[in-house]
């Protein structure tokens, strides 16, 4: 009897331990459920942000992840939003990066300060230089600045006419290197006296601010100029033609040229570098423009240009902008062959020549997008010696029809 009621009480306990461990196991997977469910969301969410194309339209945080940087005058957001950026990945660019509400509520901010200037340029030269060259640089670019002093941006006399240069320069995109450049640019501008320096960030679509400060500069500390050319450190220039071309004008009355484009179309297309929304520019069509490879400018018109950027509202494509200001004194931009702000084309019905051959560019004015060392060649080369660009090549004759030999007969003699 005992042995039996032990048997029975050992095998209710053991029910019992059966019981209390099912229903235990069963609350451990009701009750995290409803924890590890958001948990497990959360990694779903957030590629999801990330990845999204239109996150570049976002002013929040999730635009910030770019690696571009903003382009926008305020220097201290720019570092506000490159400090958010450091502890995230940033995701595949499908869009343009460029932050259009933030460049809409910062571009009235246009005064910025000159942190290196050179205000006796233009009074070494009694009565002023003829011509003014300046170049768009960046900090870093200092061989492409160091080929132009060497080769066609010499200063002193061409054709017997005094010529002055300038670099237009503003802060580096990388701000943590901005001491180091800072020490470099400062001992670069000792050296040469020829750099320019704003305190607004060098990016693409900061471009319109130098156009600006430059004008507001040459009309300030350089009035006395005669001419002025302006272009990119990546053109070929040949200063003699200009000033030979040049001689034939009259500083005092306006004059604009170069390569001008009529007729563009704003592009709409995100993806672009020159994309402008709908909301920032709502014409068709841009008013006409030169290339912004490089252009002539007479000292009046210097003038006109410079107080019309005070009073056209600023445009992020830096060469429409120009066009804006022409438009907005009514002068009309002349269209030269010489200038090739494209490059050279090569001739469809002559597919033999090389283009860069210096006979082709003995008789232009400017030539784009050229290299460093395809720019130091072509000036060795066209100020050779033994440069001779009359002489005939020979060139095998077009196919003809053999013409039938006319039979003559003599004459008789009476």
């Amino acid at each position: 009897m005992r042995v039996r009621l032990k048997g029975d009480a050992i095998c209710t306990l053991f029910l019992l331990v059966a019981l209390c461990s099912l229903l235990y196991s069963q609350l451990e997977h009701l009750v995290p459920a409803g924890k590890k469910e958001p948990t497990q969301s959360k990694p779903r969410v957030a590629p999801k942000i990330l990845s999204d194309p239109r996150a570049s339209q976002r002013p929040m945080p999730a635009e910030a992840t770019f690696p571009r940087p903003q382009v926008t005058p305020v220097m201290r957001q720019t570092e506000v939003a490159k400090t958010r950026v450091q502890t995230t990945t940033p995701p595949p660019l499908t869009d343009s990066a460029f932050n259009f509400k933030l460049y809409l509520l910062n571009k009235d901010n246009r005064n910025f300060n000159l942190l290196i200037n050179q205000p006796r340029k233009c009074r070494k030269t009694p009565g002023g230089p003829f011509l003014l060259i300046a170049i768009k640089s960046v900090v870093e670019d200092f061989d492409r600045r160091e080929i132009v002093r060497k080769t066609w941006g010499r200063e002193g006399l061409v054709n017997g006419e005094q010529i002055q240069r300038v670099f237009l320069l503003g802060t580096p995109k990388n701000r943590t290197v901005l001491a180091t450049w800072k020490t470099l640019i400062h001992q670069e501008s000792q050296t040469y006296r020829d750099i320019l320096l704003w305190d607004f960030m060098d990016t693409f679509f900061n471009l319109t601010l130098k156009e600006i400060h430059f004008l507001s500069w040459a009309a300030e500390f350089c009035h006395n100029v005669k001419f002025i050319f302006k272009g990119d450190a990546d053109v070929f220039v040949n200063v003699e033609n200009i000033v030979d071309f040049l001689k034939r004008h009259d500083p005092t009355e306006d004059l604009f040229v170069g390569d001008i484009i009529y007729n563009a179309r704003p592009i709409r297309v995100r993806k672009s570098k020159y994309y402008i929304p709908e909301t920032m520019y709502g014409l068709s069509i841009y008013p006409a423009y030169a290339g912004g490879g490089g252009f002539l400018l007479s000292s009046r018109t210097m003038r006109k240009l410079s107080r019309a950027c005070r009073e056209v509202e600023l445009f992020p494509i830096d060469d429409v902008f120009l066009g804006m200001c022409l438009q907005r004194i009514n002068l009309k931009p002349i269209l030269h062959e010489g200038f090739k702000t494209f490059g050279i084309v090569k001739p469809s019905a002559a597919p033999h020549l090389q283009t860069f051959d210096p006979c082709f560019y003995k008789d232009l004015m400017v030539v784009h997008s050229l290299k460093v060392a395809e720019i130091w060649l072509m000036w060795n080369l066209l100020h050779s010696p033994r440069l001779s660009c009359t002489q005939k090549k020979q060139v095998k004759k077009p196919f003809q029809w053999k013409k039938k030999a006319q039979i003559t007969t003599p004459a008789s003699p009476l």
